[in-house]
């Protein structure tokens, strides 16, 4: 039934490993698991994000809110200007057009779900500074 949004079982290995070629656009590397682009899906984009250790996801905003789950590891998320220590077992809400940055401050991968509210994660465009 394509064109009709389904029930969707899916899992980072079985999507490809995607990463900025910007190096100035940090170190994180993500596996888009939900997209309708990929997917039979219209209401939501979510996926996999990874931070090796002393990684980064610069500051960066688009329009749509966002969502994480830390999966694994810790670091310091940065919402305008105002930081806070996550861990494994955080959820997080980041208003759409909020400044945001993570960094990996520990000895392990960082790992963490990521939601938008949009059926096409290609429509999130990531605004970077400058």
């Amino acid at each position: 039934m394509i064109g009709e949004t389904q029930l969707v079982i899916t899992r980072a290995e079985e999507r490809p490993r995607e990463a900025w070629e910007d190096p100035a656009k940090g170190s994180v590397a993500w596996h888009t698991l939900i997209s309708a682009e990929i997917t039979p899906t219209d209401s939501l984009s979510a996926g996999i994000a990874v931070l090796p250790p002393g990684g980064t996801n610069p500051p960066h905003r688009h329009a749509e809110a966002e969502l994480y789950l830390i999966l694994e590891g810790s670091g310091v998320l940065t919402v305008d200007g105002a930081e806070s220590p996550v861990g494994k077992g955080a959820a997080i809400f980041i208003p759409g057009n909020a400044w945001h940055a993570l960094r990996n401050e520990g000895d392990a991968e960082l790992r963490l779900f990521y939601v938008f509210p949009t059926g096409r994660f290609s429509d999130v465009v990531y605004e970077f500074p400058g």
